[in-house]
């Protein structure tokens, strides 16, 4: 690979991320909104990187040409596979992580919390799928008794078992690090695996509540199609019906 074609190889990887994190949001299925900066300067300096080769390129061009010598720079043959990524920023948008993902990674570990506030009045109650798991297997005042809750997030299947989860896949800091949180959902048939759902139901009674023995599970009242979320990595309260 001759240094012109390195130059191309930055110049495109850089325009490639440039183009994911200004005029898109598909940086999103990579990395976290909060590391959206440091693409955009990763970006920016590999375009200066590339008119720094270009320069240089030229440079050795004029004095080997003066010289009559030959250019023996060059990278190993394997270099060009470098492209593929840096196409695929510009071309190709990978499919977002979902129920394939969900059913090989491990559930999300909920935090131990000592206290929680009460819950206000709202019927039905939104929550995230973290909040809801951690006040079914932590809360010993039981306050998600009886209450009716509204969470969203996608199918996955349940398995050999049959049956599905309402699921989140949540970014610590980029795809490589996503951990799973899910609740398993009873009394309604299995939808189709990555369908994104509002759901509305109570707590389904199994195992102790407020004990690392009860499920996170759903009896579920009724549940109704939305759209994927820009940030699908995040696990975010509903938004409340108009």
């Amino acid at each position: 690979m001759r240094r012109p074609v390195q130059v191309v190889l930055l110049a495109l990887t850089g325009i490639g991320l440039l183009h994911a994190a200004l005029f898109t949001d598909l940086y999103l299925r990579y990395v976290k909104e909060g590391l959206r900066p440091l693409l955009i300067v990763s970006g920016v300096t590999l375009l200066l990187l590339a008119l720094a080769g270009a320069t240089l390129a030229r440079e050795h061009a004029r004095h080997t040409s003066h010289a009559h010598g030959h250019d023996h720079t060059g990278a190993p043959r394997v270099a060009w596979l470098l492209y593929l990524p840096a196409l695929s920023l510009l071309l190709y948008a990978p499919p977002a992580l979902g129920a394939y993902t969900a059913a090989r990674s491990n559930d999300k570990a909920v935090r131990e919390q000592k206290g929680f506030d009460p819950l206000p009045a709202t019927s039905p109650l939104p929550m995230t799928l973290t909040d809801f798991t951690t006040r079914v297997q932590q809360d010993h005042e039981l306050a998600i008794m009886g209450r009716t809750v509204r969470m969203t997030g996608f199918v996955s299947p349940a398995g050999r078992g049959g049956g599905w989860y309402l699921t989140r896949i949540i970014f610590t800091c980029c795809a490589a690090d996503s951990q799973t949180v899910k609740v398993r959902m009873y009394g309604t048939e299995v939808p189709p695996a990555n369908t994104w759902l509002a759901v509305t139901g109570t707590w389904h009674h199994k195992g102790r509540l407020g004990t690392r023995a009860a499920e996170a599970a759903l009896d579920v009242r009724s549940s109704e199609h939305i759209p994927p979320p820009v940030n699908a990595y995040t696990d975010d309260l509903p938004l409340t019906p108009s």
